[in-house]
């Protein structure tokens, strides 16, 4: 069904609790919040994704997304451990983790447009316009919302000073 491998499926099935999850934590908290329930699911289920990417990569730039995701997975899950509960760690913990996000959205749509409907599918070219514009449009939404979320969290960071 729709050309996947058996470890294709399992790529698939393994990341894509990390969609919702994401969904739920930005709706709620404007971020991904990594010491939560919520934020140990899209962990786990982000490396199964990232790291079985390896396995089933077509395109020599899905070797390259892998390998940021897990970049940024593990900077944005680790900075704390780094430098401690600081200022900066809040930062470059919700920058690394949103990029992580855009990353795991990049090649979803794009699978999702190369594949559906099944036999017929909405793009069979990678320069698409429906498939660029749709890259585009997520592009658009991580630079806007990696703004949000510095704005948000430089007002969080002036109304502790301003309380204590």
């Amino acid at each position: 069904m729709f050309g996947i491998s058996p470890l294709g499926w399992v790529h698939t099935l393994g990341s894509l609790p990390a969609i919702p999850v994401a969904l739920y934590m930005f709706a709620r908290h404007g971020r991904i919040v990594p010491r939560s329930v919520p934020g140990s699911i899209y962990f786990v289920s982000m490396l199964v994704g990232a790291a079985t990417a390896f396995l089933v990569a077509h395109q020599p730039i899905s070797y390259v997304i892998g390998g940021l995701t897990l970049l940024f997975l593990l900077a944005g899950y680790g900075i704390e451990r780094i430098v401690g509960p600081t200022r900066l760690a809040r930062y470059v913990e919700t920058i690394c983790l949103s990029v992580s996000a855009f990353l795991l959205m990049l090649p979803t749509i794009t699978e999702v447009l190369r594949r559906v409907p099944d036999g017929h599918p909405f793009v069979t070219d990678l320069k698409s316009p429906l498939l660029l514009g749709a890259q585009g449009g997520l592009l658009v939404i991580l630079v806007f919302g990696l703004a949000a979320q510095i704005i948000h969290l430089a007002r969080q960071g002036r109304t502790t000073v301003n309380h204590n």
